[in-house]
């Protein structure tokens, strides 16, 4: 049987990067997947548009502690591969030793910490954050029906997220994967019996959700202690801050990817409800109509993010090793399928905006307002999405940057086009727009989305193509190395056969 390293090194590519992507997408999707099925039952109910808006403001609370979880769990998991590394050839109790014990550890302790801390901030402000977020009168209490549950299980929804990232890492990807469908599979069979049948409304759709979570943590908590790479004791929860801080550096990439997505929600929800109230279509219908679009856009997302997370040990790999032809051959594929999820999304999304909008039920009202609330879906989903597949190439160009260890280029794709670009034409093509034609801002401001996708398009591509030019020159420079290893070789080889006498 070939050795790890034998393997990263001949298998081929594609079947490398579906077997590490499929896991990471699967993972992703079904993050994601909980507030999508939430978003669908709840518009098939009375709550209607007023529960779309409800999910909707609450979704950047949920990125936070996304953000959080993530840099714990995916930096744990990369500090278990990297150790994995130095302690190859060590005995079997060494493997199980204090190290990879206390990074897990200290994942689990830093992630409850943060999710408390998160309770303990957004609790006592729940109404001003969920105003400030976009609810308005109509729509408040069904927000704070739903913030109040799923806040409260920030603990297991975090937990799931951070443990899911381990268990993989350790080995279980197939474990790791049913825990995550398990808990998304019960939250769709409790969503229509809290929803309906027990007509709990807002609160039934949150109870569903967070019994899912924490059915998927219960899982996942569950493998800690079958583990063949470590094993957890009281011991293993005393801090050491020096791992705690190697994991936490080594997530901060997905940290900062999840808080960019967080900032875009909030910046849209807050214009939205500024501009929306003095348009034609009010405050809650924007509200509703881009929490829908963020549902397609995320979904389109998390499969271009896992197919780039799945490429990565092998871009890791092959630059190593100097393998130029291997991490072309690696980007190529990642590139096609990130084409080919773009091509998909704006298809589907495109010439049917408005099937897609009735698989999310539809507003409360009838009549005028109700064709208004299909008229301004229609146009968010078409224009926030039109060159969703730019996006991708750019989410899918710090992915890579990442498992070439350039990390500042990573860096720069991932802030460019969500905070340096977006941010300030979020604020400036409305405020324009407005001056100009009152009640229009609330529509030129989903501009802003395309007209930052392509920004960060043009980067990836300037950078795409620096960094390749520079891996051509470390290639040339890793054969001159070579070479002249070999010709010393043979020369002192020379030396040592024929001595003087």
């Amino acid at each position: 049987m070939k050795n790890s390293s034998a393997y990263m090194g001949e298998e081929k590519v594609g079947k490398l990067l579906w077997k590490f992507s499929l896991p990471s997408i699967l993972s992703l999707l079904v993050s994601a997947l909980y507030n999508i099925v939430d978003h669908i039952f709840i518009g098939y109910s009375s709550a209607g548009m007023f529960g779309h808006i409800a999910t909707t403001v609450v979704f950047p609370i949920t990125l936070i502690g996304e953000a959080f979880a993530y840099m714990f769990g995916d930096g744990t998991a990369v500090f278990m591969s990297v150790r994995e590394g130095e302690i190859e050839g060590e005995p079997t109790e060494a493997r199980k030793g204090s190290r990879l014990s206390r990074a897990v550890a200290g994942a689990i302790s830093f992630t409850v910490l943060f999710s408390l801390v998160i309770i303990a901030v957004a609790f006592p402000l729940k109404e001003q954050i969920l105003t400030v977020l976009g609810a308005s009168e109509n729509a408040l209490g069904y927000a704070l029906d739903y913030f109040n549950i799923i806040v409260a299980f920030f603990p297991a929804f975090m937990l799931m997220n951070t443990l899911n990232a381990v268990v993989r890492a350790d080995g279980s990807s197939r474990y790791a994967m049913a825990a995550s469908l398990s808990g998304l599979a019960l939250n769709i069979i409790l969503d229509p019996i809290f929803i309906y049948a027990l007509d709990w409304g807002m609160k039934g759709a949150a109870w569903a959700t967070a019994i899912g979570e924490a059915v998927s943590c219960l899982l996942c908590v569950i493998y800690l202690f079958r583990s063949g790479k470590f094993r957890l004791a009281l011991r293993s929860f005393i801090p050491d801050f020096g791992i705690i801080w190697r994991c936490a550096r080594f997530g901060l990439s997905s940290f900062i990817n999840q808080i960019a997505i967080a900032i875009i929600a909030v910046s849209l929800n807050i214009l939205l409800a500024r501009y929306g109230a003095v348009s034609g279509y009010g405050q809650d219908i924007p509200i509703a109509a881009i929490g829908i679009e963020t549902k397609i856009f995320t979904i389109a997302m998390n499969i271009i993010s896992g197919l780039g997370l799945g490429g990565q040990p092998i871009l890791k790999y092959s630059h190593g090793a100097m393998k130029l032809d291997r991490i072309r051959r690696c980007y190529m594929l990642i590139l096609v399928w990130t084409v080919v999820v773009g091509i998909v999304a704006t298809i589907l999304v495109e010439p049917m905006p408005r099937q897609i909008l009735s698989i999310f039920g539809s507003s409360n009202e009838s009549g005028a307002e109700h064709d208004m609330y299909i008229q301004y879906g229609v146009l968010t989903l078409r224009v926030s999405l039109m060159l969703i597949i730019c996006n991708g190439i750019s989410k899918m160009s710090g992915s890579v940057f990442e498992g070439l260890g350039k990390s500042w280029q990573a860096l720069a794709v991932a802030l460019v086009r969500d905070v340096v670009a977006f941010i300030p034409l979020v604020i400036l093509i409305p405020y324009i727009s407005e001056m100009h034609s009152p009640g229009s801002g609330v529509t030129a401001l989903l501009y802003s989305a395309p007209a930052a996708d392509f920004i960060g398009f043009v980067l990836s591509v300037i950078l795409t193509v620096t960094v390749f030019r520079s891996l051509k020159k470390e290639e040339a420079a890793y054969s001159r190395n070579q070479e002249l290893a070999k010709k010393f070789r043979h020369h002192a080889s020379g030396s040592g056969s024929n001595p003087e006498p």
